[in-house]
């Protein structure tokens, strides 16, 4: 298993992975449409946009955090 000190890595690799490949997808499906050559025009944009989604949710992740503490409402202690 992996320590526990890993968790916030191992979210924003897993995000970055599962999010960069669907927007990748979704993006490349709208400019070459579903035909032949969609699966490796989708694995190359992919191969473009994950080296990008990783740093950047580590990043961003803290500060969504923050904004998030920000915004909710704690229950008033009684």
């Amino acid at each position: 298993m992996i320590p526990a000190r890993f968790a916030p890595l191992l979210s924003g690799f897993l995000m970055s992975l599962m999010m960069s490949s669907i927007v990748s997808g979704i993006s490349t499906l709208r400019a070459v449409g579903a035909g032949e050559g969609f699966t490796a025009a989708w694995l190359s944009a992919w191969a473009y946009s994950w080296p990008v989604a990783f740093p950047v949710v580590l990043v961003v992740a803290p500060l969504v955090r923050r904004a998030v503490a920000i915004a909710i409402r704690t229950p008033d202690a009684a």
